[in-house]
């Protein structure tokens, strides 16, 4: 691979605590970082915080802080969070950062002299929580607006414009002719849909101080500052190093280097207006050619119940508390095990229970405990290949062989559930493998020595297989499993180097120590 694989996911808002959507996102976007490396790729991962904003000024004039402080003390929870749950980015983006005040006022420079921005009046109603004046387009059938849009004000005032309908058919024809721009392509209907009932309305790309000061001022009229979508967008290049010479930043990377990402990892939620259309347009606004557009990853929303999960409805699930009651590789497998991206999953204690309890606790925790147990009380420990072969080993190698020659498949695709399904396929075999040859019995008769070694082996076998699999969901239950195997991933592992014969003949395997603790959960009301 020439470049390195760029992943970014949307920076978080710095106005509410983490919840389980941000968890989700960046989990996802961790574990392809994690299997890209696997792969033997360069990955760079970046992440961060978006923290300007009015309803970030308000919220902190609420509670009587200064913004900066105000959203200081709301991104440790992200980053502690993150840290809990083993997301280990390689950039962090914080809108606030001097690096990337520069490269957006050098941008907006460049559109103004450009003749992309303007300035106007206008008049209309105005959504005060999504900081935007509304469109008709936007009313019921009523005329009222709908409790999405939170307060409505009308609202007159001056601000800066971005010529975005100047770039509408260029982008319908774009994405007509990049099927792979948004992923799942199914939404890429949505966005034309919104295209072709946008009205010809430019972006406003400013607020008056007068009414916000939280923000990047325009540097060719200081009495606004910057809209945040138009700030907040542009930390995917300017924390990848994109003007980076020219407006001084230094310790970034090379931007040619990792330009155009990889993936864009966000919520169907902020997929159209802000990525799908103001994003493009912005960048093929400032020249970037059509090869230079990156890829948007799109994920669904986690319901509850059925319904959506939200702050105002008082369901908001705190995956602090999940991580701590499931271990955070407990919280991470129930994450990709249980949506495929890009669509909507529901959340219920029940499910990830039962991928807590049945698939790691009894599946995979069990399958080590008794292989580790029975390789301990009639070898020592010590696996032997040895020379004894059957139709029942050659089908465990069988199943193994073709479940890593799928997984790659699945991940590439994104079908990370699908991933873990394949890994998982090894798991059923295994414990399958152990009724089916009841190694319990083959110790009790001397002349099944050598059959007991191959059964023994192949199960310490087909564990450490999973586990190279399974490392980009659990990377930290995967490490402690092969510590308790007595084998470590050889330095520059990679996944085309994951064949049969990991272990040694005469390997010596650790002691078992259960790594998925009961849980108990009090039932649902």
């Amino acid at each position: 691979m020439s470049k390195p694989y760029y992943i970014t996911t949307a920076i978080d808002y710095t106005n509410a605590a983490p919840h389980i959507g941000h968890a989700y996102e960046k989990v996802l976007a961790d574990v392809m970082a994690r299997y890209q490396r696997l792969k033997g790729n360069e990955v760079y991962f970046l992440t961060g915080v978006d923290q300007h904003g009015q309803k970030v000024q308000k919220k902190a004039a609420e509670v009587g802080q200064e913004p900066q402080a105000f959203v200081d003390d709301i991104t440790k929870h992200f980053t502690a969070l993150w840290t809990k749950l083993g997301v280990h980015y390689d950039g962090w983006a914080a809108t606030t950062a001097e690096p990337h005040k520069k490269v957006v006022q050098a941008i907006l420079t460049k559109l103004h002299d450009k003749g992309q921005l303007y300035k106007a009046s206008r008049h209309g109603h105005y959504s005060v929580r999504q900081e935007q004046f509304l469109t008709d387009k936007e009313r019921r059938e009523d005329g009222t607006f709908g409790e999405e849009w939170g307060e409505v004000i009308e609202l007159e005032e001056a601000n800066w414009y971005f010529k975005l309908n100047e770039h509408v058919e260029w982008l319908k024809a774009f994405i007509r002719s990049h099927p792979d721009f948004i992923f799942p392509a199914f939404r890429a209907n949505d966005v034309i849909n919104a295209l072709e009932g946008s009205g010809g309305i430019d972006l406003c790309i400013s607020r008056p101080k007068e009414r916000l000061t939280w923000g990047i001022p325009l540097p060719f009229d200081p009495d606004f500052v910057n809209y945040v979508w138009f700030d907040a967008l542009v930390n995917y290049i300017s924390f990848a190093g994109y003007l980076a010479d020219e407006v001084g930043n230094t310790g970034l990377p090379e931007f040619k280097k990792l330009w155009p990402a990889n993936a864009h990892v966000i919520g169907k939620d902020i997929l159209s207006p802000p990525h799908a259309i103001y994003w493009p347009t912005m960048l093929h606004a400032m020249g970037f050619s059509d090869d230079e557009i990156p890829q948007l990853i799109v994920h669904g929303w986690w319901n509850l119940r059925g319904g959506k999960i939200s702050k105002s409805l008082g369901n908001v699930i705190d995956p602090n508390v999940l991580a701590d009651t499931f271990m955070p590789d407990g919280l991470r497998f129930y994450l990709m095990k249980d949506i495929a991206t890009g669509y909507d999953a529901d959340f219920s204690d029940e499910r990830i229970m039962i991928a807590y309890d049945k698939d790691l606790a009894k599946g995979l925790g069990n399958l080590l405990n008794r292989t580790l147990k029975m390789a301990n009380n009639y070898r020592s420990g010590v696996v032997k290949i040895g020379g004894y072969d059957d139709e029942v080993c050659a089908s465990l190698r069988t199943v193994t062989a073709e479940a890593e020659a799928a997984y790659p498949t699945k991940m590439d695709s994104w079908a990370i559930h699908q991933g873990i399904e394949e890994a998982w396929k090894i798991v059923t075999a295994a414990n399958g493998f152990i009724e089916q040859t009841q190694p319990f019995k083959l110790a009790k008769d001397e002349t099944q020595a050598a059959r007991l070694d191959a059964v023994l082996h192949h199960l310490a076998e087909a564990i450490a297989h999973v586990t190279v699999l399974l490392n980009p969901i659990m990377p930290t239950m995967c490490a402690k499993i092969r510590e308790q195997l007595g084998w470590t991933l050889p330095e520059g592992f990679k996944l085309s180097d994951l064949k049969w014969g990991l272990l040694p003949d005469g390997h010596q395997l650790g002691q078992g120590t259960p790594l998925f603790p009961r849980v108990e959960i009090a039932a649902e009301a």
